[in-house]
């Protein structure tokens, strides 16, 4: 555990960096909750087979989405959002938050994602305030899609073996006692290093408290990870009905990740998750050669340009399995899906021209009224998201560049 690089100090350093998560608030009502998934594709979608033509309710469905054709009355289509920024691939971790790392310093609340915003005000209502799902692998590097307020980033569970026992394999009686008594361990070292941090206080500089402050903030965070973690851990996980899965590759695993989504809402193990689709996505699972990342650099080749769409004719696919899974699940008055906003989308609008506007965005589910292609004009994607927290249950008026709600 680490103070940070305090200038006041000479710049000394103290121990190893803590990574930390992000946890606090209120609890939501747990008599029919809603819950939020959202789901990023690191390369977008090639826009001529994602956006119709055609605006409104009676509207054809493109080439890769098609699959969604059973479920258009469940959910919208939004072309002309976006965070207004530039940056490519650098850019693609603002996708859920609406402001680059880099920026960070200069926002209210940093760059924290929606999923995170909401996560804070689960307390202990679930076992799991969220779930961040994702590759550490790939040519742009790991899941960048979920973000503390602190400018953390959350590190994902990447592969369904890791999912499963993490949300229905529940520890022998030895195993438990060791983990509470690391967790004891955990909250001393956290106790004598605040003590530590405080007492810097009245030697700092401006700059170095900011600094300071910002550390208190990850030291709270973990700290309330492990008091949650307490919390839960004499409470047996649920029975999840099926096999443990195995590994295989991200293309294979993806349906069984939606699966265990499914399963991680349906159980009331966490009401929040997000998935990214990385670069990892393997292109030869497809009989595909040039790789995920070069066929969405496609240059107007139209071998590259088939061979993409066919990778995310699958993605969508998948995405259509698990909304259809989320419809057969009883929730009291309706459906796991009308109780879960479901985003489907990406940061990448265009990857072969690295654009970052007009990003392929669907919302499903939520109890919204559904069923449209709607062209928003350059609007901010953040208005969405506030609409989001607000159905969540989160009553906050701004989140990100937000200017006001969308729905």
């Amino acid at each position: 555990m680490a103070l940070p690089l305090l200038e006041s100090l000479g710049g000394r350093v103290f121990g190893q960096n803590a990574a930390v998560g992000t946890l606090a608030g209120k609890a939501v009502n747990a008599e029919r909750p809603m819950r939020m998934v959202c789901i990023g594709n690191l390369l977008g979608f090639y826009p001529p087979a994602f956006f119709p033509t055609k605006t409104g309710a009676d509207y054809e469905l493109p080439e890769s989405v098609e699959a969604l054709k059973p479920h258009q009355k469940d959910f919208t289509l939004y072309s002309g959002l976006d965070h207004g920024i530039k940056g490519g691939h650098f850019a693609m971790s603002s996708f859920l938050s609406g402001v680059k790392t880099s920026d960070a310093k200069g926002m209210p609340e940093g760059n924290i994602t929606v999923d995170q915003r909401a996560a804070e005000m689960m307390g202990g209502a679930t076992r799991f305030p969220s779930l961040t799902l994702g590759s550490e692998s790939g040519i742009h590097g790991g899941c960048l899609m979920s973000w503390t307020r602190s400018g953390t980033r959350v590190p994902p569970i990447s592969t369904p073996r890791e999912l499963f026992q993490k949300l229905f394999i529940t520890e022998d009686a030895q195993s438990l006692a060791a983990s509470m008594d690391r967790l004891d361990v955990k909250g001393s070292i956290l106790d004598a290093v605040n003590g530590d941090a405080k007492s810097l206080q009245r030697q700092l500089g401006q700059r170095d408290k900011e600094k300071l402050d910002e550390y208190f903030t990850s030291v709270r965070d973990v700290e309330k990870q492990i008091e949650l973690r307490r919390q839960w851990a004499s409470v047996p996980k649920p029975k999840p009905g099926i096999e443990e899965p195995k590994n295989r590759d991200f293309v294979a695993d993806l349906p069984v990740m939606y699966d265990l989504i499914a399963l991680a809402l349906q159980t009331d193990s966490t009401r929040i998750a997000t998935l990214e689709i990385g670069g990892d996505f393997e292109a030869s699972a497809f009989g595909l050669s040039g790789g995920y990342h070069g066929l969405s650099h496609h240059g107007q080749r139209e071998e590259a340009i088939q061979g993409l769409i066919k990778m995310e004719r699958y993605q969508v696919e998948q995405f259509a399995r698990f909304l259809d899974k989320l419809k057969s699940i009883e929730d009291g008055s309706g459906t796991l899906l009308d109780h879960s906003m479901v985003l489907f989308g990406s940061g990448m609008g265009n990857a072969n021209a690295h654009t970052n506007s007009n990003l392929p965005l669907i919302l499903a589910g939520g109890g919204f009224k559904h069923g449209e292609h709607k062209a928003m004009e350059r609007k901010p994607l953040c208005n969405l998201y506030l609409t989001m927290l607000h159905r969540f249950g989160l009553e906050v008026e701004k989140f990100g560049t937000s200017t006001g709600t969308l729905i």
